[in-house]
């Protein structure tokens, strides 16, 4: 496997596995009594005082080029970290222990090259200068609002899905689709983004998959046989905010990888992409999905310009997994077979 691919791996199974990390090394940060007994509402980040984002040729605010960073985030808040933000100094001490411990996690299970890459990590994610202990700002309390059994389904899922044939395999696993289902979390270098604008759609190409979507300035979605494993997407500029609502994504995926987190086919994702800065490109997310959640959440991080060229994804070369799966489970049965039955 290519050491690309490693750290992409690497970087967004990190984020699948925060708790172990925070269960296996706690991070040297203020205690839950240092903070607020009730946790202060997320102030919404506004561009730098000033700023005003560029415009395309159409007069669109413009986001184009490519985007990517390279921290590492829990999805929720911790016991260890129940706060929101994080001096330097113990954003540092959060971010080691939060990498050592996915490192020690995935060299028992993946690979001895897993924790060095984890050393490459640059801490937890920056938004306006400030270090983020999660993606959740809202509810306050930094907690995914899960119904009893959509907890239970994220902890125990992990997208995995079933295993008794080829069919049933998870799609992720099987490369029919990849990281570009909204919400889009990964934020380490597994999946930098590309935009393209035109006056009519916007596209949203993401690295890991090569799957771009492009999405139409309208205000009705399309009709549901038109419908993609990417659900329908339509956009919209509230300000200088690009604003992103999708429907009909996939009961298939329901269960979304790095972190475990629900989305089922009855979810509305809201993204908002607002640029802050020349440099820092604002990305927030809210899911809306009464069968899973008691109330929509939203969660955010930003990612930033880079003059880094994007690759190709080849999910599929080399993949030989699936045939062996299937030849060994021909050995099991041949060897089942020929036992000599019980008298």
């Amino acid at each position: 496997m290519p050491a690309r691919h490693l750290i992409s791996l690497a970087t967004a199974l990190s984020l699948g596995l925060a708790p172990v990390a925070f269960a296996q090394t706690p991070p040297a940060a203020p205690t839950p009594a240092a903070a607020p007994a009730q946790p202060a509402p997320h102030t919404p980040t506004q561009p730098e005082p000033g700023y005003k984002a560029p415009r395309t040729s159409f007069g669109h605010p413009s986001i184009e080029g490519v985007w990517a960073s390279n921290w590492v985030l829990p999805l929720e808040a911790s016991p260890q970290a129940p706060m929101l933000i994080l001096p330097e100094a113990a954003a540092k001490q959060m971010a080691l222990a939060y990498a050592k411990g996915v490192g020690d996690a995935l060299d028992r299970q993946l690979d001895p090259e897993v924790p060095e890459l984890m050393r490459n990590v640059e801490g937890l994610a920056v938004v306006r200068g400030e270090r983020r202990t999660r993606a959740v700002v809202d509810p306050p309390d930094g907690k995914v609002p899960y119904t009893p059994a959509a907890r239970i389904e994220a902890n125990r899922g992990q997208g995995i899905g079933g295993f008794d044939n080829p069919e049933e395999r998870p799609n992720w696993e099987r490369c029919v689709r990849s990281m570009a289902q909204p919400p889009v979390y990964p934020i380490g270098p597994a999946n930098p983004r590309y935009f393209v604008q035109t006056p009519k759609e916007v596209i949203v190409y993401t690295e890991y998959g090569g799957e771009a979507r492009i999405i139409p300035f309208t205000d009705t979605h399309k009709p549901k046989m038109f419908w993609s494993y990417l659900g329908d997407a339509i956009a919209k500029w509230e300000g200088d905010t690009l604003v992103i609502e999708t429907v009909g994504l996939p009961d298939k995926d329901r269960v979304r990888l790095f972190p475990s987190f629900v989305v089922s086919s009855q979810a509305t994702v809201t993204e908002r992409y607002t640029r802050l800065s020349d440099k820092e490109l604002l990305y927030q997310f809210t899911v809306a999905d009464p069968s899973a959640y008691t109330a929509p959440w939203t969660a955010e991080f930003s990612v930033y310009k880079t003059d880094n060229r994007l690759f190709e994804h080849a999910c599929h070369e080399g993949n030989y997994a699936m045939r062996n799966i299937l030849q060994g489970a021909r050995v099991i049965e041949a060897r089942t077979a020929a036992k000599p039955k019980a008298p």
